[in-house]
């Protein structure tokens, strides 16, 4: 387990992330994306491994129903083995698009390399990632995913605590949560808000992986 140490900040703003079944299958590349999690700041509020069928793969994408990559895309999410996260930053969704990188790989390989997508992306479908891309649905998606999750309860319960720490996570059940005595294990409680804050896209050189392209 491991602890840090935070201090207030502004309301925690909450993300749905998937690490696609593409990037599931290579195990080096789904702890990179998992590390750049935790190197960028992010604190895990749930986390599940799944796998859909075709309906439930239909259900989550109806809204692009009838759009030319629709059965494609349907049929990919439903082939393998997906990881789920619910994430909390500040700027939650718009930084984990940004570490994500543009949907479009080749751009991704081209413009942001050092992206989750332009590192491990193999096509526009498997595209390694998905993150919400508003509020709204962030809500939506995470209700999808984690149906026993309440929002109104976390951020009247929880996100109080979360955001004014200290925090431990706890690697066995991949999760933060708020130690009761202020400690984790015996660990000293340690690495300030700012380094949470000025958290920087992990080197690519620090996690050497076989290409996945």
């Amino acid at each position: 387990m491991k602890a840090v140490l935070r201090a207030p900040q502004r309301v925690l703003q909450l993300t749905l992330a998937i690490v696609k079944p593409d990037a599931v299958a290579h195990p080096l590349v789904l702890e990179a994306v998992h590390e750049t999690i935790l190197s960028n700041g992010f604190l895990i509020i749930r986390s599940k491994d799944l796998m859909w069928t075709r309906q439930d793969s239909r259900r989550f994408y109806r809204e692009h129903s009838g759009r030319f990559f629709y059965q494609r895309l349907v049929e990919f999410m439903a082939s393998g083995p997906m990881r789920a996260y619910i994430l909390a930053h500040e700027e939650a969704i718009s930084f984990w698009r940004s570490l994500m990188g543009p949907t479009k790989v080749f751009r991704a390989q081209h413009t942001d390399p050092d992206s989750i997508r332009g590192a491990y992306g193999l096509t526009d479908t498997r595209n390694s990632v998905h993150g919400s891309d508003s509020v709204a649905s962030a809500r939506r998606e995470i209700a999808a995913f984690f149906p026993d999750f309440c929002e109104e309860h976390w951020y009247q319960h929880e996100e109080p605590h979360l955001r004014g720490g200290p925090v431990s996570y706890d690697v066995k059940a991949v999760t933060h949560h708020v130690p009761r005595d202020g400690q984790a294990d015996g660990e000293e409680l340690k690495a300030s808000e700012e380094d949470r804050t000025h958290a920087k896209r992990p080197a690519r050189s620090q996690h050497p992986l076989p290409s996945s392209k």
